[in-house]
């Protein structure tokens, strides 16, 4: 081995700083007692041979160590992703590993270490799991790995070249999850209420005469009276509708709650909703909005459609602009030519916000069913319930309690103007737009 890749390879231990400051305090004592310097000359050429042996056993194999890192294809946002660290060793000895994975910036872990002892020839799996906040690309970079003896003395390193990238997308783990309880029909647990539709599920087409075979319960009385003939109303199976999943990019929706930003939170629901309207026939669509930037991706229902919207909200981003609401609803006007399903996730904290953006929300009621998707401040809640202790607590829970009467004003307003309105909590959300859906759909609004 070179000289050059054994310094930069080789670390003296604790162990080996401790014998040799013990070693130096003999050699000052045999100062004083000079029967003591023979004793203290032994134990350091004792040291020396020991050092010395510890390393031929370090680096008599030229690859003792080996190591393989495996992660998922892409990391879901918000949510706990599992990493998996296997290391084998091909030592003659129990050998002492810490293994330092460098771990992507976002996650900020700068305390990220694994210890274990391996026996001759042995293997130990690391499990641990790690949480993304935020979207985009996480760079791993390489792994190094301590090796001891158990003399203790010198420690090598082990750099492992595995640099590796993971993009993160929106969670999508949150959407397997719904999709199993769905299957198991379990949703109920996660708050998902089902809805029983009235009616048929079917739209009508038109009138005909009765021929054998056709069901006598779909019988048109009015119609057989005027034509002195039984006839029979038709159906055809109900059509999918359009329902579009409109994000509000901008700088309200920047607000952190539990690690992730608003955006994040209506993001992680349009997938999972998403899926549940494309399970119940209908076509989803998304549309984005962020002061003068505008993307629509068209209604469908193609199976191809859920991995079309994945990829548009892995690359979305909040912005510090209040968003052109003017330019959302001349958009959507010419985009969609069919009234739909329009469910705009966005923060309104005040009413003069609102009212600076009624006009055009009134235009997109006019022809599409709009509901209006905003978020109650858990914060301000619970500092609104908390004891008062004093003068400044009640100043405190005053303005909290405005803050939150003024969310209510705000759902009341758009009320006013037949525009629907949902407020929640982010931790919510996702369950209470789809059981607003279920419950659209069981209205027979669309």
């Amino acid at each position: 081995m070179k000289l050059k890749q054994l310094y930069g390879s080789l670390f003296f231990g604790t162990r080996f700083y401790l014998c040799l400051g013990g070693n130096v305090l003999l050699f000052i004592l045999a100062f004083f007692f000079p029967p003591v310097y023979n004793i203290a000359l032994l134990i350091f050429a004792a040291l020396v041979v020991l050092l010395l042996l510890d390393m031929a056993l370090l680096y008599a194999a030229a690859a003792p160590l080996s190591l393989e890192r495996r992660t998922p294809v892409r990391f879901s946002n918000g949510d706990d992703n599992e990493v998996l660290i296997t290391v084998s060793s091909r030592y003659r000895f129990p050998a002492a590993l810490t293994v330092m994975d460098e771990l992507p910036f976002q996650f900020q872990l700068r305390d990220h270490v694994l210890k274990t002892r391996l026996k001759p020839g042995a293997q130990q799996e690391f499990h641990f799991t790690l949480r993304p906040v935020e979207r985009g690309a996480y760079q791993f970079g390489n792994t190094n790995v301590f090796a001891a003896s158990p003399f203790g003395l010198v420690r090598r390193r082990f750099v492992f070249e595995n640099e590796q990238l993971v993009k993160t997308y929106p969670s999508f783990l949150q959407l397997r999850n719904f999709e199993l309880m769905s299957f198991m029909n379990r949703l109920s647990e996660l708050g998902v209420h089902k809805k029983r539709t009235v009616g048929h599920s079917m739209e009508f087409d038109h009138i005909k005469e009765y021929v054998r075979g056709d069901d006598v319960r779909m019988l048109n009385w009015k119609a057989t009276a005027r034509r002195d003939n039984l006839m029979v109303n038709t159906y055809v199976e109900e059509r999918s509708q359009q329902v579009y999943c409109v994000i509000d990019k901008g700088r309200t929706m920047k607000m952190p709650f539990e690690g992730l930003t608003l955006l994040d939170y209506a993001i992680n629901a349009t997938l999972i909703f998403s899926n549940v309207a494309l399970q119940k026939g209908d076509k989803s669509g998304l549309a984005t909005i962020a002061a003068q930037q505008m993307e629509i991706l068209p209604a469908s229902n193609k199976k191809t459609q859920l991995n079309k919207l994945l990829e548009m909200l892995y690359a979305q981003e909040t912005q510090w602009q209040e968003s052109d609401y003017e330019k959302l609803s001349i958009s959507l006007r010419s985009a969609l030519s069919q009234r739909s399903l329009l469910i705009l996730f966005t923060n309104f904290e005040s009413m003069p916000g609102l009212q600076r953006q009624l006009p055009y929300l009134r235009k997109l009621a006019r022809y599409h069913l709009l509901l209006v998707v905003f978020f109650e401040n858990t914060a301000l809640k619970e500092m609104s319930e908390q004891p008062a202790r004093g003068v400044e607590d009640i100043y405190k829970q005053v303005i909290a309690q405005q803050f939150a009467y003024e969310k209510k004003l705000i759902a009341r307003e758009l009320s006013k103007y037949g525009i629907m309105s949902l407020l929640c909590t982010p931790q919510q959300l996702t369950v209470q737009v789809i059981n607003k859906y279920l419950e659209l759909k069981a209205r027979m609004l669309i």
